[in-house]
């Protein structure tokens, strides 16, 4: 496998902590951003990914402030997302210290949104986030979800993956509402189609629980590994995944 494989931990906040939930709920505390990024930076993460999980459904913009103060202890690459509707929102996230911004909800209630900033902030600094549950009635058998997973949209995930990869961005994150949080292995099915259907990196996300896991993603097509509760709570530590990964021949950072 060439391509060289990256490790984001998922720092999810509500009300300015990180948080974890399953299935997008029963939240629970995991730590201060600032604190988190800090050491997430320190024992080997590649990129950090900073959501505000709520941003969206209370209708408020990203929380800057915490963007600014992640942005000062951050050494690697971080993307932002929650709240982010437009490009004037997204300038202000990437101003206040991100290196790229992620988009939904907005993306998908306005996907000439997506164009206008790949064109005007370039496509390596978008990502298009996609909330994805099994429906059997929807041609490839996944269907879209917004608004933090609250909302069914009626629409395929893998067209709408290959709708948003013609707009040119850089990368695709499908999270499984189904396999957020539980550990139980991601979503491979998923990330195999819209790895099929795009020309962006895909990110695996929703569901890692053992190291295994994470081979299973590679061989999927991810070359980005997303995950939150194993790396908040101690399960896995970044650089024991990263030796695992080089014992099994991937080439990681």
């Amino acid at each position: 496998m060439d391509q060289v494989i990256r490790i984001m931990p998922c720092l999810d906040m509500r009300n300015g902590r990180v948080v974890k939930g399953v299935h997008f709920v029963d939240i629970q505390d995991a730590g201060d951003p600032v604190e988190c990024a800090r050491a997430y930076c320190e024992t080997g993460a590649d990129e950090l990914a900073l959501l505000d999980i709520t941003a969206t459904v209370e209708g408020r913009a990203t929380m800057l402030d915490v963007v600014k103060r992640v942005a000062e202890v951050a050494t690697v690459p971080f993307t932002v997302g929650g709240g982010i509707s437009d490009v004037k929102s997204a300038e202000l996230v990437l101003r206040a210290g991100a290196n790229k911004i992620s988009t939904s909800s907005a993306a998908f209630r306005r996907p000439e949104v997506v164009k206008e900033m790949v064109k005007k902030l370039g496509p390596e600094k978008v990502t298009v986030a996609i909330d994805v549950d099994q429906n059997a009635a929807m041609p490839s058998g996944y269907e879209v979800y917004i608004d933090g997973g609250r909302s069914a949209t009626g629409a395929d995930a893998i067209e709408w993956a290959r709708r948003v990869d013609g707009y040119g961005v850089s990368v695709i994150l499908p999270t499984s509402k189904a396999g957020d949080g539980v550990r139980t292995g991601y979503d491979l099915p998923v990330i195999r189609a819209i790895k099929g259907a795009v020309s962006a990196d895909v990110v695996a996300s929703g569901g890692a629980g053992e190291l295994l896991h994470f081979y299973q993603a590679v061989q999927a097509g991810a070359t980005i590994l997303l995950a939150a509760s194993v790396f908040h709570f101690g399960i896995i530590e970044i650089g024991e995944l990263k030796e695992y990964l080089r014992g099994q021949g991937v080439a990681v950072l």
